[in-house]
């Protein structure tokens, strides 16, 4: 799969509250980018692609109470279809690429906690939902995780690969770092999943944390990037750390879509007359 072209201006956004980088909260915007793709599966006929998701906001549908934005933001996205100013939600497909949970007050930078109500709130309403835990987001206990993950729709990937209608989309959770602290796997390990992941061969590879692109302030991983980059072909979507500019090519042709605070809505493009 290849993005053939991105706006740059958003076509929507919503308000949402999030934790300040001094303390405290503050009112941000969170943009929804559109652009288009060579090819989808037959019946989808976008993809919903979002990371980073960690604020709250009144929840219209609730009579104003505050709830995660993730879960907002798919009441929302799935209205705009409904008015026919996105596609019908029941033919968009979800990739959610981690880090979907913020504390009730949103003033605490960097919270984790369990963000199944995000991906249930998707499933409710789009065609299926696919991604990876992000290095904050937990989903209950063992047993808890095991029955959310056999919900019909629900797809949640660590080191494998799944075919939804012909599109294989791969995953790898969490981030490189202390295997000792939730969300974390040393290096080594986090290498193996990935590659255990790639020969598979998946056309989306979901990830948490992404790759760099060497010589840009563009910035994320340099062994996910030496382990990404000869995948022709490849279209990597990420989070976990923000790029101005969301979308880069790395040298060998591998795509990869930064999703860090921002939703994108890649549609098929259409065949030229």
């Amino acid at each position: 799969m290849r993005i053939l072209t991105l706006d740059e201006v958003p076509s929507h956004s919503w308000p949402y509250q999030s934790a300040a980088p001094r303390g405290g909260t503050q009112t941000v915007w969170f943009p929804l980018l559109r652009g288009t793709v060579d090819a989808l599966p037959d019946e989808v006929s976008a993809l919903l692609v979002l990371s980073d998701l960690q604020g709250v906001a009144p929840h219209a549908l609730q009579d104003g109470a505050v709830a995660l934005l993730g879960e907002v933001l798919a009441d929302e996205l799935a209205i705009l279809g409904e008015l026919g100013e996105l596609p019908p939600p029941g033919t968009i497909g979800v990739v959610l690429a981690g880090d979907l949970y913020s504390d009730v007050n949103a003033n605490v930078r960097g919270a984790s906690g369990d963000v199944r109500a995000v991906w249930r709130a998707f499933a409710e309403h789009f065609r299926w939902v696919v991604g990876v835990a992000g290095n904050h987001d937990t989903f209950g206990g063992a047993r808890e995780q095991a029955r959310f993950q056999q919900r019909p729709g629900i797809h949640l990937l660590d080191g494998d690969v799944v075919d939804l209608e012909g599109l294989r989309v791969g995953g790898v959770g969490g981030i490189i770092g202390n295997a000792d602290k939730p969300g974390r796997r040393d290096e080594t390990e986090h290498l193996r999943q990935l590659g255990t992941t790639l020969r598979e061969s998946p056309e989306v590879l979901v990830l948490h944390q992404g790759p760099d692109v060497e010589g840009t302030r563009l910035r994320g991983s340099p062994v996910i990037r030496e382990c990404v980059s000869a995948r022709e072909g490849l279209l990597v979507v990420c989070g976990h750390a923000h790029w101005v500019t969301p979308l880069a090519t790395l040298p060998g042709g591998v795509q990869v879509l930064n999703v860090d605070s921002r939703a994108v809505l890649l549609e098929r493009a259409r065949a030229s007359a």
